[in-house]
């Protein structure tokens, strides 16, 4: 038998709300109390994911710790997202969530997210004073393609508080 959750109608969503929903395979990310709810990704995006996470991965200094979604970052009460890979200190990070915005916020573009990702969700993620990867005219997010991430080479380097997509080896 299927549970149902009722959330609130009267007032914007709230991180409590999100942890009464069911685990029903879908992604429920928060942005000023609006959920926002994504089916599971699809092949190609996972594959980038996965080669972005053993880039950053091997290239990640200790301390630091490169986490793939689903995991919560809790920006406010209203504020819960899931970028698709997160970079932060290793000490920041509880066991369900990290309290704040991450160091580097790294989505990869799908047509049923892509709207949100370069809107709401980097707006967001910037405000909270996390850095952005700018790759040609994309901030902050990698689309999967012929010119997805391959090992060594994409240089990224630190310009001005923001990490930038150096000049190709």
């Amino acid at each position: 038998m299927m549970t149902m959750t009722a959330l609130p109608r009267s007032r914007p969503l709230v991180r409590a709300d999100l942890a009464a929903l069911p685990d029903d395979g879908h992604r429920h990310e928060l942005i000023d109390g609006v959920l926002i709810v994504t089916p599971a990704p699809a092949l190609g995006h996972q594959r980038v994911v996965g080669r972005l996470h053993l880039l950053l991965s091997a290239a990640t200094p200790p301390g630091l710790e490169v986490v793939l979604a689903p995991f919560a970052v809790a920006l406010a009460d209203d504020t819960e997202l899931q970028p698709d890979l997160i970079v932060a200190r290793t000490a920041d990070f509880t066991p369900r969530e990290l309290p704040g915005p991450p160091l580097l916020a790294i989505e990869v573009l799908s047509p049923s997210t892509r709207r949100i990702d370069l809107t709401l969700k980097r707006d967001r993620l910037e405000a909270a004073g996390s850095l952005t990867v700018r790759h040609r005219a994309r901030p902050y997010a990698a689309e999967p393609g012929p010119s997805s991430p391959q090992p060594g080479r994409h240089p990224v380097r630190e310009v001005g508080g923001r990490l930038e997509r150096g000049a190709d080896p």
